[in-house]
């Protein structure tokens, strides 16, 4: 397979690193609009060269890592590729993106979502092995040609990734309480902070659960402003059931009842039981 990857950032570059190791790929290239991010990416030597988004039609296998906006725009313009063709976006949110497909590259299209990722951005956050090990979610995949059904699954199995199904809609729910809501909190936290203290107190203070909490809020902007857009619905549904718990905690811390709070903890805890 030739592929082509749309967007060279964290999750682009890291998907063309894997991709090197996989021996039925042929060739990546690479589509960025951002020309700092084109030079970074051929520096670091995760695609064999940079292409203009128009010759991307051109390959067997076109990744979107951009922007879940962007996707959409993206997938305008990919409208006339070669029925052979496989459109294979990485947003976090589906619902939206799909939605948006013309019927005439409908069967080209597989929504994924890799559930993985880290706080930074850039062809520099690039790392090796971001996918295995990992989930990826494939959505509405019925509605896909089965040759490009089966392509996506290809090469997520060689990616080392765990592969879920559902529908897009059940996708941008649950997605909404796993990582979108953990977004904003974090966002939300790390302005609290920095709206009450100084600069000097948060360095000196700020252990390892704060740092842990306030992580996500190195997340780009443009990227999550995109995210919280799409999923606008799902996430203030998100939010207002995270609102009602943390008050539920604060009235019991402001009335002394100490007896709930610690059942409020260990009720907590129990995520983890899950989780481990």
């Amino acid at each position: 397979m030739n592929i082509a990857i749309v967007g060279l950032g964290l999750m682009g570059g890291s998907l063309a690193k894997s991709l090197k190791n996989i021996d039925f790929i042929d060739s990546i290239v690479g589509s960025d609009h951002n020309i700092n991010h084109q030079k970074e990416a051929l520096a670091l030597g995760l695609v064999d060269k940079i292409v203009e988004f128009d010759e991307v039609k051109n390959y067997d296998v076109i990744f979107l890592a951009i922007p879940v906006d962007g996707v959409i725009a993206a997938l305008k313009n990919l409208s006339g590729v070669s029925a052979d063709t496989t459109i294979i976006d990485l947003g976090s949110t589906k619902a939206k993106i799909i939605d948006s497909i013309s019927q005439d590259i409908r069967a080209n299209f597989v929504a994924a979502h890799p559930m993985t990722g880290t706080e930074n951005f850039g062809p520099k956050a690039a790392i090796d092995n971001l996918y295995n090990g990992q989930v990826v979610v494939l959505c509405d995949i019925e509605n896909s040609g089965d040759a490009q059904a089966n392509r996506a699954k290809k090469i997520f199995k060689a990616l080392g990734m765990s592969m879920h199904f559902m529908s897009a809609h059940q996708h941008d729910r649950h997605a909404a309480f796993i990582s979108h809501m953990p977004h904003a909190i974090s966002y939300s936290l790390a302005n609290t902070v920095m709206n009450q203290e100084n600069k000097r107190n948060i360095l000196a203070l700020a252990a390892g659960g704060f740092r842990s909490m306030s992580r996500l809020a190195k997340s780009s902007a443009n990227m999550w402003e995109d995210i919280f857009r799409q999923n606008k619905t799902n996430l203030l549904e998100a939010i207002e059931l995270f609102e009602n718990e943390l008050s539920i905690l604060k009235e019991h811390i402001k009335n002394d009842e100490w007896d709930e709070v610690h059942k409020n903890i260990e009720s907590g805890n129990r995520l983890h039981d899950i989780l481990d």
